[in-house]
C-alpha cells in the first residue's frame, strides 16, 4: 500500500459500488464530504448521463458540516462559513444546486469540529481548543466572536488548550443535546492518555454523562429515537441506549471513523485511513489485522434495520481524512463558487421589486497601465 505522502501527490480519484450511482438517484440526493487534511469541500452526485461526478473547492482546513439543501454551514481553520444555494435564481437543471459562499463568520482558530443548526436557526459549533460547545453572538456590541454555551463539567477554567477533545454535537428535537469527548480529563492533551476506553458521550442540558468506555467517539445523531455514535477507534457504527449507557455496535467500517449522516434507513459513515501516532495503537488496528483488510478512506453505506454495507465510495489520492459526510436532500448534483478565481467577482443575483432574482454574469473589466477607468472587453 502507498504511503500518505505518495497518496497525496496523487490525482484525486473516486470511484463507487456498482450500484451506488442508482443508489443515490432513487433518494434523490448528492453528498458534501469535508476533509481537513486536504483542505476540501468534495460534492459527490450524478451528471446528466447518470454518472457520478465530483466538483471539488478548496477550503483551508474543512472540517464540521451542516446542511439542509437550501444552506449549507462549514467550518474551517478561523472562519465559519454560510453557503447559500444560488441556483433557483440561475438557469439551472433540476435537481442542482450551485452553493455561493455567502458569509465568513470570523470566530479565531479555536479548532472548530461538528456544527449544527437548531431549529431557532441558531449557528452552534464546538470550539475544541477552548472545550466548549459555542454559538454566534449576533449582539455587535459586545463585540464577541462567539459566545460559550457549555464546557464539560470536569474543566474546571476557561483556557485555550485542548483538554479533553471535545469533538461531536448533535442535535434533539431542534436542541443541541449530546457531545462526544474523547477523554473526561482536566490537563492539557489528557485525553490521549487513554485514548482506547476513556470517551464518554455527554448530555448537555443535564450535564449528565450518558456513556462511558468508548474510543475516541465521534459525530453523535439523534435518529429514529436512538441516539447513534460512532466508535471511532475501534471503526463501529452503533447506538447507545442513553437510559442505560449501553452502547450496541451495528457495523463494522474499515477505518478510522467520522462522518454521520443519515438517508431514508441508511447510515452514510466516513472513513479514513489512520494518522500515524494519534490514531495508530487502537483497536482499530486489531479489527482490521482480524478480517485481514486495508484501511480505507470514503463512505460506507450501512443498512441500519441488518447492519450491512449496501453500497461504498472510496477516495484515493491526494484525500487521506475525512471529517465529515453531510446529505443534500432533493438535490442530483451540487457546485460551490470558487475563492481561488473569479468565480466570486463576476456572478451576481440580483432581486427586484418582486423577489424574482436574475443572475448577471459581468464581463471582465481589462485596465491598461495608467488607465484607473477601466475597460470592458
Amino acid at each position: 500500500m502507498p504511503s500518505d505522502s505518495q497518496n497525496t501527490r496523487r490525482p484525486l480519484a473516486v470511484t463507487s459500488s456498482p450500484g451506488f450511482a442508482d443508489w443515490l438517484a432513487t433518494l434523490g440526493i448528492a453528498l458534501a464530504v469535508t476533509t481537513y487534511q486536504a483542505g476540501r469541500l468534495l460534492f459527490i452526485g450524478l451528471n446528466a448521463g447518470g454518472k457520478l461526478v465530483v466538483n471539488q473547492r478548496h477550503f483551508k482546513r474543512a472540517m464540521g458540516a451542516w446542511s439542509n439543501g437550501d444552506q449549507l454551514w462549514l467550518a474551517t481553520k478561523y472562519q465559519l462559513w454560510q453557503l447559500v444555494d444560488v441556483a433557483p435564481g440561475g438557469n439551472a437543471l433540476p435537481g442542482e444546486r450551485l452553493y455561493l459562499p455567502r458569509v465568513a463568520h470570523t470566530v479565531g482558530e479555536v479548532d472548530m469540529h461538528d456544527v449544527v443548526i437548531g431549529g431557532a436557526g441558531v449557528a452552534q459549533f464546538i470550539a475544541t481548543r477552548l472545550n466548549c460547545v459555542a454559538q454566534l453572538d449576533d449582539d455587535l456590541k459586545r463585540g464577541a466572536n462567539f459566545r460559550r454555551v457549555w464546557q464539560p463539567a470536569w474543566i474546571d477554567e476557561h483556557v485555550a488548550e485542548d483538554r479533553a477533545h471535545v469533538n461531536g454535537l448533535a442535535l434533539r428535537d431542534g436542541l443541541a443535546r449530546y457531545c462526544t469527548v474523547c477523554g473526561e480529563t482536566n490537563a492539557r492533551k489528557g485525553w490521549k492518555d487513554n485514548r482506547e476506553s476513556g470517551g464518554v458521550v455527554v448530555d448537555i442540558v443535564s450535564n449528565e454523562v450518558v456513556a462511558r468506555g468508548l474510543s475516541m467517539p465521534h459525530s453523535p445523531r439523534w435518529r429514529d429515537e436512538r441516539l447513534w455514535v460512532l466508535n471511532s477507534g475501534v471503526g463501529q457504527l452503533g447506538s447507545i441506549d442513553v437510559g442505560s449507557g449501553q452502547f450496541t455496535p451495528l457495523a463494522f467500517c474499515p477505518g478510522y471513523l467520522r462522518g454521520l449522516a443519515f438517508a431514508d434507513r441508511w447510515a452514510l459513515v466516513g472513513l479514513s485511513r489512520p494518522r500515524y501516532k494519534t490514531f495508530s495503537g487502537l483497536g482499530l488496528d486489531h479489527e482490521l489485522a482480524k478480517r485481514n483488510q486495508e484501511p480505507q478512506t470514503g463512505v460506507m453505506v450501512v443498512d441500519t434495520l441488518t447492519g450491512t454495507v449496501d453500497h461504498w465510495l472510496r477516495i484515493e489520492g491526494q484525500v487521506v481524512e475525512l471529517y465529515d459526510v453531510v446529505v443534500l436532500p432533493k438535490t442530483r448534483r451540487a457546485r460551490c463558487l470558487s475563492l481561488k478565481n473569479d468565480d466570486l467577482l463576476r456572478n451576481v443575483w440580483v432581486a427586484d421589486g418582486h423577489d424574482q432574482t436574475r443572475q448577471f454574469e459581468l464581463p471582465k473589466l481589462v485596465k491598461k497601465p495608467g488607465d484607473n477607468s477601466g475597460k470592458v472587453k
